[in-house]
């Protein structure tokens, strides 16, 4: 599952995972050092999900920790070549565009639930969910996140 969590452009990415978790929920996602390598690693190992996706009209997921990884059953290269919507089967995606729109318009949404499904088909719930919006340093779009702790296997 090593991502090469520690190149500069992934780097920058979770350091931006960071501060606009902190900038819309006024609260910090883990705590931070003055050690920017040190927070990616931090954020990359962290035994929660984090997840996030880009601006394209078709939305690319372009992180995933070690914990996401995991749970959707994914190496890095094919996780961050997957369209968002397909961490939900077709039937919740229409609820799943519902709440990223949410998020669009207030800048974060807590204590979402939902089904996802990972790679291999096998279905699980997410709970207490916080989504957000991601910001690059000149405050334009830059994606959307997601960490959640809580999750469970459904039956087939």
């Amino acid at each position: 599952m090593d991502a090469d969590w520690n190149t500069p452009d992934k780097i920058t990415h979770a350091l931006r995972l960071l501060k606009s978790f902190q900038h819309w929920t006024g609260k910090e996602l883990l705590p931070t050092r003055a050690d920017r390598e040190e927070n990616a690693r931090q954020l990359f190992e962290a035994p929660f999900v984090v997840v996030s996706h880009g601006t394209e009209t078709d939305p690319i997921l372009n992180y995933g920790n070690s914990t996401a990884l995991r749970l959707w059953e994914m190496k890095w290269e094919a996780f961050t070549r997957t369209p968002s919507r397909f961490t939900a089967e077709p039937p919740n995606r229409d609820e799943r565009a519902s709440l990223l729109a949410q998020v669009t318009s207030k800048g974060w949404i807590p204590n979402y639930s939902g089904i996802r499904i990972a790679s291999s088909g096998r279905r699980f719930r997410i709970d207490k969910a916080i989504v957000w919006n991601l910001h690059d340093d000149d405050g334009l779009a830059a994606g959307q996140a997601a960490t959640f702790a809580h999750w469970e296997w459904l039956e087939s």
